[in-house]
């Protein structure tokens, strides 16, 4: 029997961080604590960037453009889309949604959906570093175990990936 488990040791690894500014009152406990989290595990600040975009919803474009460059192992996606009167939250999280998981599945990167859908803002402020932790540091602490497992796991093989690509357009 072959058992592949993630760990949470990094060498050298590349982190992008896509963060939205909508709700920055709680995005930014959630980057503190992503950043908070590469320090403890020992990323060099200098295999981390970091990219705003305007909101949720723009998130999964920027992932995508971070992922499909070769220079990260590993895409962390943080943002905050709390409900409203309206409707406008069931597409903002569902697009974000599917978009974030869209990138893992279309590039290979390990895209992390570190995207709170709340009820309140309190309930944000809590996710983002006080009652509840913070979900930053955890969606580091699955970036880190993630990049580690696709490591351990065989490599895909180049010409069924080329075939399937090709089937696919």
């Amino acid at each position: 029997m072959h058992e592949y488990i993630g760990k949470l040791q990094q060498h050298n690894m590349r982190i992008g961080i896509v963060v939205s500014r909508f709700n920055e009152l709680i995005t930014r406990g959630l980057l503190q604590g992503a950043l908070e989290g590469l320090q403890r595990y020992g990323v060099d600040d200098d295999n981390i960037t970091v990219a705003w975009v305007p909101g949720a919803h723009e998130i999964p474009l920027v992932a995508k453009r971070l992922a499909q460059s070769g220079q990260f192992d590993s895409i962390v996606c943080l943002g905050a889309v709390i409900r409203g009167a309206t409707t406008h939250f069931d597409y903002v999280a569902g697009n974000s949604a599917s978009g974030v998981n869209q990138v893992a599945l279309d590039t290979g990167v390990p895209v992390i959906f570190g995207i709170l859908t709340l009820e309140t803002i309190e309930q944000g402020l809590e996710r983002a570093g006080s009652k509840a932790g913070n979900k930053g540091f955890e969606a580091i602490q699955a970036a880190i175990e993630m990049v580690d497992l696709l490591n351990q796991l065989p490599k895909p093989d180049a010409a069924a990936t080329k075939l399937k690509a090709m089937v696919q357009h």
